[in-house]
C-alpha cells in the first residue's frame, strides 16, 4: 500500500533527532503524533479511598517517569513533605535521572537497574529487605509487578493515575494510511472512536505482545511490528516503507514497459479488456480479507454474548421451577 500519512499514537518527541523525523525526510511521508490515550491523575480524594498512607513507606519503586510525576503531585496535594531519607529504586538510569526534576539527586539514596530491566533491580532490592516498599502504578499496569511477585518482594501497589481514551473530535480529519499503536488501551480507544474500523483501509503497526494480542482479538491485521532485525518501531516502519517503495518502483517500471510495447492487434483487444476487467487489486483484496476477519471476530463475540444470555435465562427458569416445586411441597405438607 502507498503510505503518505502516518499517525503515531505517542506524544511528539522533544528532540529533533527522533528517528521518526528521519523517516519523513527519507520517504517523503507526513507523520502526525496524536495519542489515542491520555493519562490523568487521581485526585487526592480518590487516592485517600485506597487507604494507603504514604508516610508509612521508606522506599519507592519507580517504573516510569509518569509514576514520578504523579507521586510527587499527590504528595503535594496531600501536604506530605517527602523526607530526604526516602529511598528510590528505579527500573532504569533514565528514570532515576528524571528524579532531578523533584529532588537534589546527589543528596538522595537512588538505585537503578543498569540494564533497564526489572529483573536486574531485584538483587538491589534484596539488599534492602528491611524497607517498606510502595510502587506507584496506573490503573492498567504492565507485568513489571509480576517480577516483584515472583521474587517475593514485599510491596504495595498504589494506583496514582489512570489511562483514559483520548477521543477524536468530529472536526478532526482522519485521513491516515498507517496507524502505529503501543498499548492495548490505544487499540481499544481506536475501535471506540471508529466503530467502522474493520472497513478502514489502513496499515496497522503494533508494538508489544499485549498490543498484538488485543489487535488480533478485535480482528485487526498487524502489518508492522518489531523483530530482532528491527528492534524499534521506527526501524520496523522504515523496513515496511522501504519494501513498499521498492514494490512501487517495480510496478512503475512494469507499467512503463507495458506502455512502451506496440499497441495490440484488434483481434487481441477483447482478451486484454477481459483480463483487465477480471484483474484483482491487491490492496482491495487485502482489505477485504481484513474486513472479513474483523466481522468474523465481531460475530463470534456476539454469538458468545447471546449464548451467555441464553444460559443465564435457562438457569433463571430452572431456579424459578425449583422454587415453585419447593413451594408446592411445602404447601402439601401443611
Amino acid at each position: 500500500m502507498n503510505v503518505k500519512k502516518i499517525l503515531v499514537s505517542q506524544p511528539r518527541p522533544t528532540s529533533d533527532k527522533s528517528p521518526y523525523f528521519e523517516l519523513e525526510k527519507k520517504y517523503g511521508v507526513e507523520i502526525v503524533f496524536r495519542p489515542f490515550i491520555k493519562v490523568e491523575g487521581l485526585t487526592s480524594k480518590e487516592f485517600r479511598q485506597s487507604k494507603i498512607n504514604v508516610p508509612e513507606y521508606s522506599a519507592i519503586i519507580l517504573t516510569a517517569r509518569t509514576a514520578i510525576d504523579h507521586f510527587f503531585r499527590l504528595c503535594k496535594e496531600l501536604r506530605y513533605n517527602v523526607p530526604d531519607t526516602l529511598k528510590y529504586f528505579c527500573v532504569s538510569e533514565t528514570i532515576a535521572h528524571y528524579l532531578q526534576k523533584y529532588v537534589v539527586y546527589r543528596k538522595r539514596k537512588i538505585f537503578y537497574s543498569e540494564s533497564g530491566k526489572m529483573e536486574d533491580l531485584i538483587p538491589i532490592i534484596a539488599k534492602h529487605n528491611k524497607e517498606t516498599y510502595l510502587m506507584p502504578v496506573s490503573d492498567v499496569h504492565n507485568d513489571k509487578a509480576v517480577v516483584l511477585d515472583n521474587n517475593k518482594v514485599k510491596y504495595v501497589k498504589a494506583v496514582m493515575y489512570r489511562t483514559v481514551s483520548n477521543n477524536f473530535k468530529p472536526e478532526e480529519k482522519f485521513d491516515y494510511d498507517m496507524l502505529v499503536f503501543f498499548t492495548p488501551a490505544g487499540i481499544k480507544s481506536y475501535i471506540t472512536n471508529f466503530p467502522d474500523y474493520a472497513d478502514r483501509h489502513v496499515v496497522i503497526a503494533a508494538m508489544g505482545q499485549t498490543t498484538l494480542e488485543e489487535a488480533t482479538r478485535v480482528g485487526l491485521t498487524v502489518d508492522v511490528t518489531i523483530t530482532p532485525e528491527t528492534p524499534s518501531m521506527a526501524s520496523a516502519i522504515d523496513q515496511y516503507l522501504k519494501r513498499a517503495k521498492a514494490e512501487g518502483e517495480k510496478g512503475e517500471k512494469k507499467t512503463a514497459k507495458q506502455a512502451a510495447k506496440p499497441a495490440p492487434k484488434p483481434a487481441a483487444k477483447p482478451v486484454a479488456d477481459k483480463a483487465a476487467a477480471t484483474a484483482v487489486n491487491p490492496d482491495e483484496e487485502l482489505f477485504a480479507k481484513r474486513s472479513a476477519a474483523a466481522k468474523k471476530a465481531a460475530a463470534t463475540r456476539k454469538a458468545k454474548l447471546e449464548a451467555k444470555k441464553a444460559a443465564a435465562a435457562k438457569r433463571s427458569a430452572a431456579a424459578k421451577k425449583a422454587a415453585a416445586t419447593r413451594k408446592a411441597k411445602a404447601a402439601g405438607k401443611k
